[in-house]
C-alpha cells in the first residue's frame, strides 16, 4: 500500500465501517427493549383477559364475554405499538450522542499536526526552501538535506540509512527533479522506523482477571508523574481498573503531586510517608492492586540521572520486588523522555536499557521542540518503540504513537499539496 494510500486512511478512517457497526448495535438494543417491554404488556393482557373472563362467569352472561375481551386485546395491542414506537425512538435517542463522543481520525491526525508544528516550521520550511532552490536531484541536494535531517536531531545513523535508500530510490524510478521528492522522503522515513514490525505501540496488557504492572522511569523534570495521570484517564476511559504507587519517595512534593492525579482521575493512590523505601512502596501497591482486583498497577519510581549508580541499583530492587510478587512483571517499563533534550534523551535511553528492561519510551514535550526528530534516532539506534507522546497539556494530549500521523506532522504543508495533486 502506498504512503499516500496509508496517509489517506488514517486522516480520514472508514466512517461507512463505523456507522455499520453502530447500526447493528442500535438494532441489536431495540429489539433487546422491545422484547423486554413486549413481555410484561403480554403478561398484562392474560391477566386481564382471566379476570374478564372470571368476571363473566360469575355473572353467567357469556354471550357478552367475547367482545369484551377482543376490545380489550386491541386496546392491548395498540398500546405495545406505541410503546414499541416509543422505545425505538428511546433508543435512537440514546445511541447518537454515544457517536459523537468517538473521537474521528481526522481529529487524531490534527493533534499530530499541531503538536508538530514548532519543528514542522523550523525543519519543514527548510526542506520547502531546498527543493524550491533544486530543481534537480543531485548529489549538493542530498548533501544539505543530510544537513537538514542532522539539525532536527534524527540522528547519525538514521540519516545516513535514509540517505542510502533514497539515492537508490531516486535511481530506481530515475528521478530527475525535486517535484515529489516529500513523499519518497516520507515513506523512506516511517519504513526506517517501522522496520517490518508491527503492533509496536500495543501495551501489554494482561488478560482478564490478571494484574498488569507498568513500571515508570526516569530523570527528574521530563513530565514524569503527569504522564502517568494522563496514561491512568486512558485506561480508565477504556474500562480498566487503575491503581497507582506513589514510589517516588524522594523528590519533595512528588506523593502529593501523584495523588492529586489520582483524586482527578478517580484512582486510587497507594503511599507511604516521604522518604520511605521505595521497594516497600512497591509491595504494598501489589498487594493492594490484588485485593481491589485492579486491572493495571501504574508504578511511579523516583527521578535518576543516569550517571547515578546507587539509584538506578536502587531500580534493579524495585524491579525484583515487583517481579517476586507477580510473575514476569513488570509488563511494562516505560521510559519518560523529555523531547526537548534532543540527542541527551538518547543518552538517557541507553542508560536506562542497560539497567532495566525498558519496553517502550513515552516521549513528552513534542509539541515544545523545534527537534522533534528525535522520535527516529531512538527507534533506529535503540530498537525501543516510541509507545505514547505527549502533545500538549490537555487529559487527552497523551496519544498513541503512529509513524504515519508522525511523519504528516514534520511535513503537513508539503503532502498536503502534493496529497491534492495525486488526486486532481
Amino acid at each position: 500500500m502506498s504512503f499516500f494510500k496509508r496517509l489517506k486512511d488514517k486522516l480520514i478512517g472508514n466512517p461507512a465501517e463505523e456507522e455499520k457497526v453502530v447500526e447493528i448495535n442500535e438494532e441489536e438494543v431495540a429489539e433487546q427493549k422491545l422484547d423486554d417491554a413486549t413481555e410484561p404488556a403480554q403478561i398484562e393482557a392474560t391477566i386481564d383477559e382471566v379476570e374478564k373472563v372470571e368476571e363473566n362467569s360469575v355473572t353467567d352472561s357469556p354471550i357478552e364475554t367475547e367482545n369484551p375481551v377482543v376490545i380489550e386485546d386491541q386496546e392491548q395491542q395498540e398500546q405495545q405499538e406505541q410503546q414499541e414506537q416509543q422505545e425505538v425512538q428511546e433508543v435512537a435517542i440514546v445511541e447518537e450522542p454515544v457517536k459523537e463522543k468517538k473521537p474521528s481520525a481526522w481529529s487524531i491526525t490534527q493533534k499530530f499536526k499541531a503538536g508538530l508544528e514548532k519543528t514542522r516550521n523550523s525543519f519543514t520550511s527548510k526542506v520547502n526552501d531546498l527543493v524550491a532552490r533544486y530543481r534537480k536531484v543531485d548529489e549538493d541536494f542530498f548533501e544539505e538535506l543530510e544537513d537538514l535531517l542532522l539539525q532536527a536531531d534524527v540522528g547519525f545513523e538514521t540519516v545516513m540509512e535514509l540517505m542510502d535508500k533514497l539515492r537508490f530510490e531516486v535511481q530506481r524510478k530515475n528521478i530527475k527533479d525535486t517535484n515529489g521528492i516529500q513523499t519518497i522522503i516520507s515513506e523512506k522515513l516511517v519504513e526506517i522506523y517501522e522496520q517490518g514490525e508491527e503492533d509496536l505501540i500495543d501495551l501489554n496488557i494482561q488478560p482478564q482477571g490478571e494484574l498488569t504492572v507498568i513500571l515508570f522511569v526516569g530523570v527528574n523534570g521530563v513530565g514524569k508523574t503527569t504522564t502517568i495521570g494522563k496514561l491512568a484517564h486512558r485506561l480508565k476511559s477504556q474500562g480498566k481498573t487503575v491503581v497507582l504507587a506513589a514510589g517516588d519517595t524522594f523528590r519533595a512534593g512528588a506523593i502529593d503531586q501523584l495523588q492529586v492525579w489520582g483524586d482527578r482521575v478517580g484512582c486510587e493512590v497507594i503511599k507511604q510517608s516521604e522518604g520511605s523505601d521505595p521497594a516497600a512502596v512497591m509491595y504494598d501497591a501489589i498487594r493492594a492492586a490484588k485485593n481491589r482486583q485492579a486491572d493495571v498497577l501504574i508504578c511511579d519510581t523516583a527521578g535518576r540521572l543516569q550517571n547515578k549508580v546507587n539509584l538506578m541499583n536502587e531500580l534493579e530492587k524495585v524491579h525484583r520486588v515487583i517481579s517476586r510478587e507477580v510473575p514476569n512483571a513488570p509488563h511494562e517499563v516505560l521510559l519518560a523522555l523529555d523531547a526537548t533534550t534532543g540527542q541527551n534523551a538518547l543518552v538517557q535511553a541507553q542508560t536506562f536499557k542497560e539497567v532495566t528492561n525498558v519496553t517502550g519510551i513515552v516521549l513528552t514535550k513534542l509539541d515544545g521542540t523545534a527537534k522533534g526528530g528525535i522520535v527516529l534516532a531512538i527507534r533506529n539506534k535503540l530498537h525501543i518503540p516510541v509507545k505514547f507522546i505527549g502533545l500538549g497539556e490537555k487529559m487527552d494530549d497523551l496519544q498513541p504513537f503512529d509513524a504515519e500521523r508522525y511523519v504528516y506532522g514534520l511535513f503537513a504543508d508539503g503532502l498536503d499539496k502534493e496529497l491534492q495533486n495525486s488526486e486532481d
